[in-house]
């Protein structure tokens, strides 16, 4: 028989006390956010919601506004500890917000693969189908059908994912900076062959297109040429797997490229390990980045990146679903949050040949 889902179970999967999970859903001061935050992630996937708003001599006679969180992932790979969730500073700061001003905070996640709300995993959230929320905030990229969707029934605010199609109000990181900060910290060291890498996934990752036009901007303004061949799984026809792309980066190499730039962070330590696996080493032979923050593996160098201030991201956000709650309709917003260079072990000055012999790209 399956485990009822409450604190306790919360609790025990994460190795804490009851009180200090009970302590994160009621705002403790006590909490540091990276605890409140890997709480709120199990507790999404695990489908638990703390629904009630703060007791004591400041909560509203009216009953407190109640949104939704909805993270668009399968619920492995949210729950995987291969690398840190990204999504668990976001929930740390909306958390926060939501209860300070007693707001009420559902989190649910969804299935990537589902295009309507009357699908499944949207479909069994009672309180969307009641329409009881009054926003919801959308967390990692969803499908454009269920973004139209929801944005037709309530305010919507969409976290580090901007969309093409239907106004969306977002509270993003600013790309093209972090994007600038690495190239130039690459371009010091004298690197000129610099390629860009990003993974396949199965939904449209337009913050990895982001980054790439930023790659392909700053690139330009730096006067380097950029190499078509030297620039991964971005092209609608690219279809690499992680491993193919990490073989097709490591034969670029060979060939010249002493620089990678990853659009994201796991990418870059993935990059990193195969490269380990094929005895080329990371900076040594190879300089690569990221884009992100997260913590390193146990195994990894610290990892040169643009980290992204999630937690405040997340409060932001927060903030203005409350804003359009009051005040709906109007020109969506988009509000974009600077980032910061952090210096790692995996970047080093730029190598007079490659990592190994083979035939040099024409620059």
């Amino acid at each position: 028989m399956a485990k009822r889902v409450n604190q306790q179970l919360i609790a025990d999967k994460l190795q804490v006390s009851r009180a200090t999970v009970s302590r994160c859903f009621t705002n403790h001061p006590g909490i540091n956010p990276e605890t409140r935050g890997k709480v709120f992630k199990l507790a999404a996937a695990l489908g638990y919601n703390h629904l009630e708003p703060r007791t004591g001599k400041g909560r509203r006679k009216s009953s407190p506004n109640r949104y939704g969180v909805l993270i668009c992932t399968d619920v492995e790979s949210y729950e995987s500890t291969d690398y840190q969730s990204p999504g668990e500073n976001l929930i740390a700061g909306l958390s926060e917000f939501s209860q300070l001003n007693n707001l009420l905070m559902e989190i649910h996640c969804v299935d990537p693969s589902e295009k309507t709300l009357t699908d499944p995993s949207y479909a069994k959230i009672e309180t969307l189908g009641r329409r009881e929320w009054d926003g919801v905030v959308l967390v990692y990229p969803f499908p454009e059908t269920i973004v139209d969707e929801l944005n037709l029934q309530v305010p919507v605010v969409s976290l580090v994912e901007q969309y093409s199609g239907t106004p969306v109000n977002c509270v993003d990181v600013d790309h093209h900076r972090g994007i600038a900060l690495i190239l130039r910290r690459l371009s010091d060291l004298g690197h000129k062959r610099i390629g860009f890498m990003t993974h396949r996934y199965g939904f449209d990752a337009n913050w990895a297109l982001r980054r790439h036009s930023a790659y392909v901007e700053e690139m330009t303004r730096l006067g380097l040429m950029v190499d078509p061949a030297n620039v991964l799984n971005v092209r609608p026809t690219d279809r690499l797997v992680p491993e193919e792309a990490y073989a097709k980066a490591l034969e670029r190499t060979r060939y010249g490229v002493t620089a990678w730039v990853c659009a994201a962070d796991h990418q870059a330590y993935g990059l990193i390990s195969f490269f380990q696996q094929h005895g080329v080493k990371t900076p040594a032979d190879v300089s690569v980045t990221g884009f992100d923050g997260i913590e390193k593996p146990d195994w990894a160098p610290e990892l040169t990146t643009a980290v992204i201030p999630y937690y405040e991201i997340g409060q932001i956000g927060g903030r203005r679903l409350e804003d359009l709650a009051q005040k709906r309709f109007g020109s969506a917003q988009h509000v974009m949050l600077d980032c910061t260079l952090r210096e790692g072990e995996t970047v080093g000055p730029a190598t007079s040949g490659s990592a190994t012999s083979g035939p040099a790209a024409i620059n």
